[in-house]
């Protein structure tokens, strides 16, 4: 780079030698710096685009305070990822036994499970230079542009590398589905396909004789977009599935997330897990924050169990609205979702952990559900409770309010959903189907028998718990909210009564 400055510095110098000299004999130099200053203009225009200059991208982070113990909720991802990264930390090792080393190691699964995280705590793992970039950074209009960064990428690591006296680099790259995507795909032009033809040329130079050893890690939650040659083994050797965590796992990160923050005695971490199926590492950081924000708010000295529980709902759901619905509207509400409550305790008991017509987002009211256990697959019982549960809001409108309203919508865009799901998994009626070929009238009236047997079991049972809907739709419109706890109170003080004869 000081060479660089030297002879730009030389070259001005003697440029203006030279027009001075010229100016001195008398010649006109009003041509000439027209010409000079259209070529500048033309020179600064290509470099602002990208077209002169050696684009050297790739951010080094410092990643010493990032570690495999740093993560968590992902215990076998990071388990095949040290494994993969002992191919670094074994070089010589592996050079006398023949072995090619991995050039690549794709990590996939949904946004916010910590697949960034886990690159840089590989790169704190084998003391390797950590460059990142993003798929997008390499994709420009003008022909060339990406696959000369591709170039400069690998390039900037190994003399990074060097200068800093490390034997191994890791290249990060985000969203590499962008920059890896399936060849043909693009009809504008070529770039896509040169850009990526650059990274796979990058990957194939990869060998255990250089004196810096490169190791690519790709990020993406969209693996089906990614060229089969990127994805065959030689280049990314393997596939690491970072997926969402389980009950432990959210625990394990619960935990990692408070450690800097006051918790009060009385926290129990262990049943936000329990609730919180479904988030992702991202999700559970987000909720633990919140639950700060909430205390502060309150100007509380320790984060208690309620901050947490109303985090839940403000990460599922988003922040209460300043929304103030008539009292005929706030009643309709409270029975809409008294009834997904009550249907919901009948076919799960102690499913529900908290009922509130508070608006949050686009939703006027909510029912927050605790599931027993992580569940991954479902029974067709199991699928048709959940429809029963869908049902329960609108069918309870129309039997103690007299009518529906367009509250349900997305209620029944859900029951529509799962008993699709019924019906593809081959569970009704109409057997092992054929998507493809299945005609719409046919799903149409196989979707409707669904949801109408569903919808008589729902009805029978509002009618039979009407009163104790009722009451508990009262509670909510005076508190806002009812815990499971209580509701699940009410419910039984109803089974007594029907035991004991008592009206």
């Amino acid at each position: 780079m000081d060479r660089k400055k030297t002879l730009i510095g030389a070259a001005i110098g003697a440029g203006l030698g030279i027009l001075g000299f010229l100016l001195l004999i008398g010649y006109n130099l009003t041509p000439l710096l027209i010409l000079i200053g259209i070529g500048i203009f033309f020179y600064l225009f290509l470099d602002q685009k990208g077209l002169v200059r050696q684009v050297n991208i790739g951010k080094k982070i410092s990643n010493q305070d990032i570690s495999f113990q740093d993560i968590g909720g992902q215990a076998m991802a990071k388990q095949e990822l040290r494994e993969a990264l002992e191919f670094i930390l074994e070089a010589d090792r592996v050079k006398k036994m023949g072995i090619r080393p991995l050039r690549g190691i794709l990590l996939t699964g949904p946004p916010g499970t910590g697949k960034t995280l886990l690159a840089k705590a590989a790169a704190s793992f084998t003391r390797s230079i950590y460059l990142a970039v993003s798929g997008s950074e390499f994709i420009e209009i003008y022909a060339g542009v990406g696959a000369q960064r591709v170039r400069s990428l690998f390039r900037s690591a190994r003399e990074t590398a060097r200068k800093q006296g490390k034997k191994s680099a890791i290249v990060f790259i985000d969203e590499i589905e962008v920059l890896g995507g399936k060849r043909g795909t693009h009809n504008s032009h070529l770039e896509y396909d040169q850009t990526l033809n650059q990274l796979l040329v990058e990957m194939d130079g990869i060998s255990a004789e250089e004196s810096v050893q490169i190791l690519v890690i790709g990020a993406t939650n969209r693996i089906d977009l990614i060229d089969s040659a990127l994805l065959r083994p030689g280049r990314f050797d393997r596939q690491v599935k970072v997926d969402l965590p389980d009950r432990k796992g959210r625990l394990e990160i619960l935990r990692l997330h408070a450690r800097n923050k006051p918790l009060d005695q009385n926290t129990d971490l262990e049943q936000i897990a329990k609730e919180t199926f479904g988030f992702s590492g991202a999700h559970l950081e987000s909720l633990v924050n919140e639950a700060a924000v909430l205390a502060l708010r309150e100007k509380a000295k320790t984060i208690d169990q309620e901050h947490l529980r109303e985090a839940i709902d403000k990460v599922i759901m988003g922040e209460k609205l300043d929304r103030h619905p008539s009292a005929e509207e706030l009643r309709r509400v409270a029975v809409h979702e008294a009834g997904h409550a009550v249907v919901s305790e009948l076919v799960r008991p102690n499913s529900v952990a908290r009922v509130t017509i508070t608006p949050r987002g686009s939703a006027l009211g909510y029912v927050r559900r605790t599931p027993e256990q992580d569940q991954y697959l479902y029974t067709k019982s199991f699928l048709e409770k959940q429809i029963m549960i869908c049902l329960g809001g609108a069918v309870a409108e129309e039997i103690i309010m007299g009518e529906r309203s367009t509250g349900s919508i997305s209620d029944f865009e859900e029951a529509i959903r799962l008993a699709r799901q019924i019906v593809l998994s081959g569970l009704s009626y109409l057997g092992i189907v054929c998507q493809e070929t299945l005609s719409q009238d046919s799903l149409n009236q196989a979707l409707k028998n669904i949801i109408e047997v569903q919808e008589r079991w729902v009805q029978q049972a509002i009618n039979t718990y009407r009163q104790c809907t009722e009451m508990i739709a009262e509670v909510l419109i005076e508190n806002e909210s009812i815990s499971g706890n209580e509701l699940r109170e009410f419910l039984q003080q109803k089974n007594i009564a029907d035991q004991t004869g008592v009206a």
